[in-house]
């Protein structure tokens, strides 16, 4: 290969590292997030989704554990719980290890395992679109998300207290919409999504300066498929 090429191929590869991310126009989110879900992520919605994830090559836990030879024997209900423990708490383990940024925090809530994401570590501060660390972040979640591809996710945005509930809901949805376009634009199936905007519901913390940056995030919430 002649030098001037591989000149030409580094600063290639070098510029397209450089770019910034952008979400596609809003006018065109509905196709990316085409088998998506816009509801409350529930176990009579998840029950309902079930068929078309499965219709998707969606995978329950019990499908993808891996079984110990003494765990191929007795009880089933026991040995599925116990897979789907130990499938949880490596998704959780792999998230926290990768995931160790200011301004985002993995939880565990029972079975589900939950990532929190304030909009600052994701999101422009005075653009309404994913920063390029908070294209790095959603692109390290993505990666983990595929691998542990037997969950349901629920993408919710919530914001600080504002008195205009109308503009809370479209400010929430608007940052799940654009974390949901960003999995789907990096193979996250859409049947596995629940997105929705919760506007000033559920604050996390105070509603002076600092709590006000921790209420305005995103919320991803990972239950087993089971």
């Amino acid at each position: 290969m002649k030098f001037k090429n591989i000149i030409f191929i580094g600063l290639s590869l070098y510029l397209t590292g450089c770019l910034q991310y952008q979400s596609p126009e809003r006018n065109t989110w509905q196709q990316y997030l085409y088998g998506a879900s816009f509801s409350d992520m529930t176990e009579t919605a998840r029950t309902a989704k079930l068929p078309v994830y499965m219709g998707h090559g969606g995978k329950i836990i019990t499908q993808s554990g891996e079984l110990s030879e003494k765990m191929q024997y007795g009880d089933k209900n026991a040995i599925d719980n116990a897979v789907l423990v130990n499938y949880m708490s490596s998704l959780e383990y792999e998230l926290y290890d990768a995931l160790r940024k200011p301004g985002i925090s993995v939880q565990r809530a029972g079975t589900d395992v939950v990532i929190i994401l304030v909009r600052d570590s994701i999101m422009n501060q005075n653009i309404a679109d994913i920063s390029s660390d908070g294209a790095d972040t959603l692109k390290t979640i993505s990666k983990i998300l595929n691998k542990y591809n037997a969950t349901f996710m629920e993408i919710a945005g919530y914001t600080d207290s504002m008195s205009d509930k109308n503009a809370a809901h479209a400010f929430s949805f608007d940052m799940a919409g654009r974390v949901g376009v960003y999995f789907a634009r990096h193979n996250i199936s859409t049947s596995r999504m629940f997105i929705v905007g919760r506007g000033s519901a559920r604050p996390i913390a105070a509603q002076d300066d600092i709590g006000r940056l921790m209420n305005r995030r995103v919320e991803i919430r990972l239950t087993p498929a089971r």
